[in-house]
């Protein structure tokens, strides 16, 4: 039967205000994951700073004759001077990293305006390098130096900022200092023919629309891995959002076919197929035990009786203290509700007695009681504290024909529509106990007797 959809009575909402808080949240999840992101940029520049720091003692322990020819015989002098500018960029790494990380303690937000500062800053030490090396080399030499190759590292490393704009803007710094300091010593050379590759204006620009270029791939890049983290966190909202609504009963699979139907959780009128279950003499059994012993012997019981309501597409939707109500058929429904919650009955029952039989729970005797109607599903409550319900004649009367399990001495009984719905899965032997009044309504129902 196909479900028209309603809405059911509430307390009146704001559902713009409700809106932009989830927004706000989902922000401030992102800014803290982008500065987490941000710290392991820092470190990994830092590790390469402290690296190259070590690394610039080489000229001077292989100042072979060659060496000492490209540095004019100033191979010490460039030495201090290069490992000046990177002990400077490494102490304002660490210190950025351990600014980020106070930050993130306190929850605070870091302003745009300080990364594109910081961009700026660590963009620019290539090229106060390539400015040192110019002094003491010939021009030329220093616009193909190796702080050349470190423009790109920067640039990438510029999308852990998780911000097309920064990246671009990292590339964009790269490319017009390293084309301005490169048309600027190559300006006047006297050795264009020997090395037209070096001295030739159209390479330094089209090197500089690489680093341009880069810094928007890179940018393209961080877009994507922000749009993923903004899904995942989506995701988890919405998830968190289902098991909330449901409870922590329901099944992972139950879970999944609602992310993948990202409706959310509508209020409907649909068929469903109810269950009651009861635990038998749970009064005086708790009234001669300690609370902790009672506890242990709920959960001892529950366990593999909700495992055994979601393997057969339910969802236990309320705990009654000693028993639970179970539904079938919402929010999902496979088209065998009925069936479902018959087998799921009669395993119940064979679990309870092997249980019992093996020495893992006290003797127990349970009472179940199945029916099946029209019912409106959906959330009710306030933005504090919701539930997923479930209304109608359709749960007082599945309620009713659990009780009616004292009266005939049985362990699982059935109406008619769920008898009717179901009596291709239903076992031989069930025995029909004709029209019985059921208390709360004015004509009797039909009852099956299966256990």
């Amino acid at each position: 039967m196909a479900a028209a959809t309603t809405h059911l009575p509430g307390p009146r909402l704001r559902p713009r205000k409700k809106r932009v808080e989830a927004e706000s949240i989902l922000e401030a999840e992102f800014e803290r994951e982008a500065l987490s992101t941000e710290r392991l940029r820092l470190l990994v520049l830092t590790a390469v700073v402290v690296s190259g720091l070590f690394l610039s003692l080489i000229p001077s322990v292989l100042s072979s004759e060659g060496v000492e020819q490209i540095f004019h015989g100033n191979v010490r002098a460039f030495v201090y001077w290069r490992s000046a500018i990177l002990l400077l960029l490494a102490l304002y790494l660490t210190a950025e990293w351990l600014r980020l990380g106070r930050r993130i303690k306190t929850g605070g937000r870091v302003h745009d305006i300080y990364h594109y500062v910081t961009a700026f800053v660590e963009t620019s030490c290539p090229t106060a390098e390539i400015i040192a090396l110019a002094a003491f080399t010939d021009n030329p030499v220093a616009a193909l130096s190796i702080p050349v190759f470190v423009y790109p590292l920067f640039i990438v490393l510029s999308a852990l900022r998780l911000n097309f704009r920064l990246s671009v803007f990292t590339g964009a710094v790269a490319a017009v200092e390293y084309t301005l300091v490169g048309l600027y010593y190559i300006r006047g050379s006297a050795d264009r023919l020997a090395a037209p590759l070096v001295t030739s204006v159209p390479v330094h620009v089209v090197k500089g629309l690489i680093l341009l270029s880069l810094g928007f791939v890179t940018g393209l890049v961080a877009l994507q891995i922000k749009r993923r983290i903004l899904d995942s966190f989506k995701l988890a909202e919405e998830r968190n959002n289902i098991v909330n609504t449901f409870g922590q009963h329901v099944s992972p699979i139950v879970v999944d076919k609602l992310l993948e139907r990202g409706a959310g959780v509508r209020s409907e009128k649909k068929r469903v197929c109810v269950m009651f279950l009861d635990i038998r003499n749970f009064t005086s059994f708790a009234e001669k035990r300690h609370p902790e012993e009672v506890v242990e012997y709920l959960e001892s019981l529950f366990e593999f009786m909700i495992e055994i309501v979601n393997n057969h597409h339910g969802i236990v939707n309320k705990f009654l203290g000693d028993g639970f109500m179970a539904v079938f058929g919402a929010p999902l429904s496979d088209g065998r509700d009925c069936a479902n919650a018959v087998g799921a009955a009669r395993e119940i029952l064979s679990r309870v007695e092997e249980e019992a039989a093996a020495g893992t729970i006290l003797p127990t005797r349970v009472g179940i009681g199945i029916h099946a109607g029209e019912s409106l599903t959906g959330s009710i409550g306030s933005s504090v504290r919701k539930e997923y319900t479930v209304i109608g004649d359709v749960v007082n009367t599945a309620s009713r024909i659990e009780q009616l399990n004292k009266e005939f001495g049985s362990q699982l009984l059935i109406s008619e529509a769920v008898w009717e719905a179901a009596r291709g899965d239903v076992p031989d032997g069930v025995l029909p106990m004709g029209h019985v009044a059921v208390r709360g309504r004015e004509e009797p129902i039909k009852i099956y007797r299966v256990a």
